[in-house]
C-alpha cells in the first residue's frame, strides 16, 4: 500500500529510529482501523531500519493464537533463544518455562517480562535494535504484558519499539506508551491514491468509492480495484451494496466477493488456512488433504493475491482471513477444526482449542483437555491464557460442580492477569452455580480482591470474613488465607469493627502450623488497636523469630506492618529490604508496592527521607502499572508527608487533593498524609492550625496504628499554641504505648514530649538527645535539638542554645527539611544571632528516586547487570542513571560511592 498522505507519521517513525541509533530508547504505537495503513508504516520502518544497519526483531499477532500463553513472545524471540544463558538465571529459567523448553513450577510472569527486557537489551548491545509487532491486539496477553513492561523501562538503550494496534469497539490497553492515531486520508490524498491504483474508473463510481471509503487507504485500493466497482452504475457494486456498513466491513465484503467466485475446493482450502494461520504449512496441507482436497487447491487464491505461500501461508490482509473464515457455514468450520485436532496429536494445547472450536454442546472429554491446557499455561505463567482455558472448559462441563470449580479458577486467573471486570463476572457466575464451601470461598476471595481495588479494603474485608466463615471448620488452609486477607484489609481501611469481627471468628480456630504465628500476630493487632499494647507486643515480635514456610511473603509482610506499629523500625528496614530483594529476584512484582509501602514508612520514621521518596516513587509507579489504585493512593499519601517535611508547601497541598479518595481506600496512609499537613503547619509556626489538624488525627480511627507516631507533633503543637491541656490525653496514650513497646526510639520521643510539658526540662532533653544520638534517626534528633534550643533560649542560656539550634539547622539542611531549618534559623535570629546563609541540602537529596536506588546498589558493589536485574531495568539504563548521578554527588566513579552512601 502506498504511503500517500502519511508525512507526519513517517517523520515520527524516522525520529524514533534516529533516537535509537543515538542511544535514546523510544516506543511508538500506531493505532487505527483495519486498512488505515499501520502495516505499511511498519514495513517502511523495517526497511529503513535495515538500510541503516539496525537489527530488526519482528513479530505479529495471530488471532487464532491469542489464547496460547506466550505464543507471540515465542514467535518474536525464538531466533535468539541461544542468548538466554547471558541473562540472569531466574529470568532465563522463566523464559524457558514460558516457551515450554523446561519444566518447573509456575513461571512468574514478571520474571518473564524482565527476561524479555534483558534479552532485547542484550541484542541491542551489538547493533541498534528495532522491535516491531504488528496486530498487537491479537497477541496473547502475557506476551503483550512482557513487551509493554520492557518498552516502559528502556531509557538509554539503542532500542526502538514499534507496535501496530487495530482500533476496535473494545479499546486495547496500552497505557504509558506514546500513541500515533491514524485517521483517514484527506480528500486530495485519497483522490491521488485512488487515481494511482484505479485510473480508469468512471466518474460516478470514482466519486462513490471516495465517499464510501472514508479515507481508508485499503478501502480506497480494494473498492477501486475491484472489478465490481467498474460495473454499470445501475448494477449492484460494492460501493452501492455496502453503503450503510462500516469501512472495515465494506472491505471485508469486497474480499468475500472475490472468495465466493473461487472454485469450491479453493474456498475449502482457504477456510483450512484461515482456521489456524499460525500452523506450519505442512499441517495446513495435511488438513486440506484430510478434507478431500489437494495442495493445488490454494493456487487460484494465490493467483488472485489473496494469500502468499512460502515457508508458511500469509493472508494479504487479516480481513481476507476474516472473510474466508467468518462467512463459511458452521458445519464446514466444525469439519476443519476436527481435522486440525486429528492432525495435532503432538501439540496438546492447539489440539484442545481446535476440539473446543468443534464442540457445540457440553463434552467432559473436551472440557478435561482444556483444563489440562489451563494447567500447562499456569506452569508457563500465562494468567490470561489460564483464565480463558478454564472458562471454556467450564462452558463445556456437563457436571454443575465441575463447571463452578473451573469458572472459579478462571476468575482467579483473570484477576491475576489484571482483568478485574472479567474476574468479578466469573466469580459471580461461579457463586450462582454451587453451594460447595471451598469453591464459594475461592470465588468470594477473588471478589474481595477485586473490591479492594474497585471499592475499598473494607469491602474486601467484609467478603473475606464471609469466605473464612464458610471454611473455618473444614479447610484450615483456605480459612487462614481469608483471615489474613480480612485483617490486613480491615487494618488498611482502619475498619476496626471488621477487624474485631475477623478476630472473634478466629477464636478457637486451629490454623495449619505454618500459619499459626501469623494468626497469633493478627490477634495481637486487635489487642494493640484496643489500647492494650502489653498484650500485643510479645506475639507481634515473635513473628520475627519464626519462618513462614508456604506463606512466607504473607508472614513477612505481617511482621513488617506489625513492626512499624511497635517501633521496631530497624528490624523492619532490615527484614523488608531482604523481602524486597527476594520479591525482585523471584519476579513477585505484585508484592513490590506492599513491600515498598512498609519500607517507605520505616525509612520515613528513621529520617531517611531521600530513600523514602525512592520507595514511594517506585511503589506508586509499579502500583499504577499493575492497576492497583489503592496501593498507588497509599504511596501518594506518604508522599504528602515527605513533601511536608521538605517544606514544599505548594506540592504538598497540590498532592493532598488525593486525600478524599485515599480516605475511602487506604485510611491509615491517608491519616499519615493528614499528619504531614499538620506537621507542615507546625514547621511553619502555624501552631493553632497544627494542633487542630493533629488532634483530629489522634481522634481518628488509625490513632493506635502507625499514627501513634504523630503524637509528639501534637504535643509540641499544643504547647506552642498555648493549649498544653490538649496534649495530656494523647501523651498519656503515647507513654503507655512507649512503655510497653520498650524501644529506644519510642523512649526518646516520650522524653521529648515530657520535656515540652515540664518546668525543669533540662535532664529530660539531655537524656532524649543521648538516646537519639544512636536511635531514631537524624530528623528526630534535630527536632529535639530545636525544641531544646528554644527552651534554653527562654532560660537565657545563650551559648548552649546557640549550639543546639545551630546543630538543628545543619541537620535539617542535610535532610532537605527547609521549613524546619528556617524555623531554627529564626530562633537564632530572635536570639540576637545571625544564622548562616542557607546551604545546599545533603547530596543524596539531589538525586532522583531512581538515581538513588541505583547509587545505593552500586555503592555496595553490585555490577550494572546485577542492579538491572534487581530494578527491572537494562544495564545501559543503569549506567545512564549513574552517569547523571555522579556530578550531583561530586564524584567521578563508583569507587567513591561507598564512602558517600551509608
Amino acid at each position: 500500500m502506498s504511503l500517500v498522505g502519511r508525512d507526519v507519521e513517517l517523520a515520527r517513525v524516522h525520529g524514533l529510529l534516529a533516537n535509537a541509533r543515538d542511544g535514546r530508547s523510544g516506543v511508538l504505537a500506531l493505532r487505527g482501523a483495519a486498512g488505515i495503513g499501520k502495516s505499511v508504516l511498519v514495513d517502511h520502518a523495517v526497511s529503513s531500519a535495515e538500510a541503516e544497519g539496525m537489527r530488526v526483531v519482528r513479530g505479529a499477532g495471530v488471532e487464532s493464537d491469542s489464547e496460547l500463553a506466550y505464543g507471540g513472545l515465542h514467535q518474536l524471540l525464538f531466533p535468539h533463544l541461544a542468548r538466554l544463558d547471558a541473562l540472569p538465571a531466574p529470568q532465563a529459567t522463566a523464559l524457558r518455562c514460558a516457551f515450554g523448553l523446561a519444566e518447573g513450577d509456575e513461571a512468574n510472569r514478571f520474571l518473564i517480562s524482565a527476561g524479555t527486557l534483558s534479552l532485547l537489551a542484550d541484542l541491542a548491545e551489538e547493533a541498534p535494535l528495532l522491535c516491531v509487532v504488528d496486530d498487537l491486539q491479537w497477541l496473547d496477553q502475557g506476551s503483550v504484558e512482557a513487551l509493554l513492561f520492557a518498552a516502559r523501562r528502556f531509557v538509554a538503550d539503542r532500542i526502538a519499539m514499534l507496535f501496530a494496534v487495530r482500533e476496535t469497539s473494545a479499546p486495547f490497553e496500552i497505557a504509558g506508551i506514546e500513541v500515533a492515531d491514524l485517521s483517514g486520508l484527506g480528500a486530495p490524498d485519497a483522490a491521488r491514491l485512488l487515481d494511482d491504483h484505479a485510473p480508469d474508473l468512471v466518474e460516478p463510481v470514482r466519486a462513490r468509492v471516495l465517499a464510501e471509503s472514508g479515507g481508508n487507504p485499503l478501502a480506497i485500493i480494494e473498492l477501486g480495484s475491484s472489478r465490481l466497482a467498474a460495473r454499470d452504475v445501475d448494477e449492484p457494486d460494492p460501493a452501492e451494496q455496502v453503503g450503510p456498513l462500516p469501512v472495515t466491513r465494506r472491505v471485508q465484503e469486497t474480499f468475500r466477493h472475490q472468495i465466493v467466485e473461487l472454485p469450491e475446493p479453493t474456498q475449502r482450502a482457504l477456510l483450512a488456512a484461515a482456521a489456524d494461520t499460525a500452523a506450519p504449512l505442512a499441517t495446513i496441507l495435511r488438513v486440506i488433504e484430510a478434507l478431500g482436497g489437494v495442495p493445488g487447491d490454494l493456487a487460484p487464491a494465490e493467483r488472485d493475491r489473496l494469500l502468499r505461500i512460502d515457508s508458511r501461508i500469509t493472508f494479504r490482509h487479516p480481513l481476507v482471513r476474516a472473510a474466508a473464515y467468518q462467512d463459511a457455514p458452521l458445519h464446514r468450520r466444525i469439519e476443519v477444526h476436527r481435522a486440525y485436532a486429528d492432525a495435532l496429536e503432538a501439540d496438546a494445547d492447539r489440539r484442545a482449542w481446535h476440539l473446543a472450536a468443534a464442540t457445540t454442546s457440553p463434552d467432559e472429554t473436551v472440557a478435561a483437555e482444556l483444563e489440562r491446557a489451563a494447567e500447562r499455561a499456569w506452569h508457563r505463567g500465562g494468567a490470561m491464557a489460564v483464565s480463558v482455558a478454564y472458562d471454556r472448559a467450564g462452558r463445556l462441563s456437563a457436571d454443575r460442580e465441575l463447571k463452578a470449580r473451573r469458572i472459579a479458577r478462571a476468575s482467579q486467573a483473570a484477576f491475576d492477569a489484571g482483568k478485574a471486570d472479567r474476574a468479578a463476572r466469573l466469580a459471580a457466575e461461579a457463586l450462582s452455580l454451587t453451594t460447595e464451601p471451598g469453591i464459594r470461598a475461592d470465588a468470594i476471595y477473588t471478589r474481595g480482591a477485586v473490591e479492594y481495588e474497585r471499592t475499598s479494603p473494607q469491602a474486601d474485608a467484609e467478603l473475606a470474613i464471609g469466605a473464612a466463615e464458610l471454611v473455618r471448620d473444614t479447610d484450615p488452609e483456605r480459612a487462614a488465607l481469608n483471615f489474613f486477607e480480612a485483617v490486613h484489609a480491615a487494618r488498611h481501611g482502619a475498619a476496626h469493627d471488621l477487624l474485631r469481627r475477623a478476630t472473634e471468628l478466629m477464636r478457637g480456630f486451629t490454623p495449619p502450623e505454618h500459619w499459626a504465628p501469623v494468626v497469633t500476630a493478627l490477634f495481637a493487632w486487635a489487642e494493640l488497636f484496643a489500647g492494650r499494647p502489653e498484650a500485643a507486643v510479645g506475639p507481634m515480635r515473635e513473628l520475627y523469630t519464626t519462618t513462614g514456610g508456604g506463606n512466607d511473603l504473607m508472614h513477612r509482610v505481617t511482621a513488617g506492618f506489625g513492626g512499624l506499629m511497635i517501633a521496631d523500625d530497624d528490624c523492619v528496614v532490615a527484614g523488608t529490604e531482604d523481602m524486597l530483594a527476594e520479591v525482585r529476584a523471584t519476579g513477585a512484582l505484585g508484592w513490590v508496592p506492599y513491600t515498598l509501602n512498609v519500607l517507605a514508612v520505616a525509612r520515613l520514621f528513621r529520617g531517611e527521607f531521600a530513600d523514602a521518596r525512592a520507595c514511594v516513587a517506585e511503589g506508586a509507579s509499579v502500583a499504577a502499572e499493575l492497576g492497583n489504585t489503592t496501593e498507588r493512593l497509599a504511596h501518594r499519601s506518604i508522599e504528602v508527608w515527605l513533601h511536608a517535611v521538605s517544606g514544599d508547601e505548594p506540592r504538598c497541598r497540590a498532592l493532598a487533593e488525593v486525600l478524599p479518595r485515599a480516605r475511602a481506600r487506604h485510611r491509615v496512609n491517608a491519616e499519615i498524609a493528614d499528619w504531614g499537613l499538620g506537621m507542615l503547619d507546625l514547621s511553619a509556626r502555624r501552631f493553632k492550625e497544627a494542633v487542630d489538624r493533629l488532634e483530629k488525627v489522634f481522634q481518628g480511627p488509625a490513632s493506635r496504628d502507625l499514627l501513634m507516631r504523630a503524637v509528639p507533633d501534637l504535643v509540641e503543637a499544643a504547647v506552642r499554641s498555648g493549649e498544653p491541656d490538649r496534649a495530656h490525653e494523647p501523651l498519656a496514650a503515647f507513654l503507655h504505648w512507649a512503655e510497653h513497646v520498650d524501644r529506644p526510639v519510642a523512649t526518646g520521643l516520650a522524653l521529648r514530649c515530657q520535656a515540652l510539658l515540664a518546668e525543669d526540662a533540662d535532664a529530660l532533653y539531655t537524656e532524649a538527645l543521648r538516646i537519639q544520638e544512636r536511635h531514631g534517626g537524624p530528623y528526630e534528633h534535630a527536632r529535639t535539638e530545636l525544641v531544646y534550643g528554644e527552651w534554653l533560649r527562654r532560660q537565657r542560656r545563650r551559648t548552649e542554645a546557640r549550639a543546639h539550634l545551630a546543630a538543628a539547622v545543619s541537620a535539617f539542611e542535610d535532610l532537605g527539611a527547609e521549613l524546619w531549618a528556617e524555623r531554627a534559623r529564626g530562633e537564632l535570629a530572635a536570639f540576637g544571632e545571625r544564622g548562616d546563609e542557607p546551604r545546599r541540602s545533603g547530596p543524596l537529596t539531589l538525586l532522583t528516586p531512581q538515581e538513588l536506588q541505583v547509587v545505593r546498589l552500586a555503592a555496595t558493589g553490585h555490577t550494572n547487570k546485577e542492579i538491572a536485574a534487581q530494578l527491572f531495568l537494562s544495564p545501559r539504563t543503569v549506567g545512564h542513571h549513574l552517569y547523571k548521578a555522579y556530578p550531583k554527588l561530586g564524584v567521578t566513579g563508583r569507587a567513591e560511592l561507598a564512602g558517600l552512601v551509608r
